[in-house]
């Protein structure tokens, strides 16, 4: 059966955003007196949300709610502004978004990302693209891996679980995927190993964005698994 709506992870899978979330983080923890991290580290700091990637980035012994309230508050005005200095879509993803598009399939995005930085980065990279619907992080939203998002989604547009395909990069999104009952593609080009993509029942995996094209086309799939 062909999808009919196919909805995407943000960070590391339609944005190589690791830089600039790491350039924040640091520049939250720098102002506020704690060590920094390489940028090498940041991809297994990701993807539960900003409070969570504070949580994760401070000192074990300083990490409390006062500090990671302050640290997050340094770390979105400083995303806010430097959002797009170092991101750019992976190579590939416009030529789909546009080609899913064209076909007439119903696209949209679940993040973990904080909504606010979530709209300003679709609009200034895809614009030309209408998505469905745009969904970040929300007050009193549980995250991902809670499927209310892909719920909220799929309520939006009427499409059934069986004809939605939901992409993402890492475990958290195959998780997601799982507990929405909806096929997944895990894609290696994002921040997370393929490992994690198979442990956590990625239904098939992309390795590259051209894949997802022929998976929602039912094309090939012995192929991605």
């Amino acid at each position: 059966m062909n999808k009919r709506l196919v909805i995407f992870d943000l960070d590391g899978t339609l944005l190589d955003t690791i830089n600039d979330l790491g350039c924040a983080v640091n520049y939250a923890l720098n102002a506020n007196g704690f060590p920094t991290h390489l940028p090498e580290s940041y991809p297994l700091l990701v993807g539960n949300g900003a409070r969570k990637l504070i949580e994760r980035a401070l000192p074990a012994d300083s990490c409390n709610q006062e500090i990671i309230d302050r640290l997050l508050v340094d770390f979105k005005l400083y995303y806010s502004d430097h959002a797009t200095a170092n991101t750019t879509p992976y190579p590939g993803i416009p030529e789909l978004l546009d080609t899913l598009q064209n076909e007439g399939v119903q696209i949209a995005v679940a993040s973990n990302k904080y909504q606010e930085a979530v709209t300003s980065l679709i609009r200034h990279f895809f614009p030309d693209i209408n998505f469905a619907a745009v969904l970040g992080q929300r007050d009193n939203m549980p995250v991902k891996p809670d499927p209310s998002i892909v719920f909220n989604i799929i309520l939006h547009t009427g499409v059934p679980k069986q004809e939605t395909l939901y992409v993402g990069d890492s475990g958290v999104d195959m998780l997601t995927a799982g507990r929405a009952c909806v096929d997944s593609v895990g894609v290696t080009w994002g921040f997370r190993p393929i490992e994690e993509l198979r442990q956590n029942h990625a239904t098939y995996i992309a390795n590259q964005p051209a894949d997802i094209l022929n998976i929602v086309n039912n094309r090939n799939l012995e192929k991605y698994f």
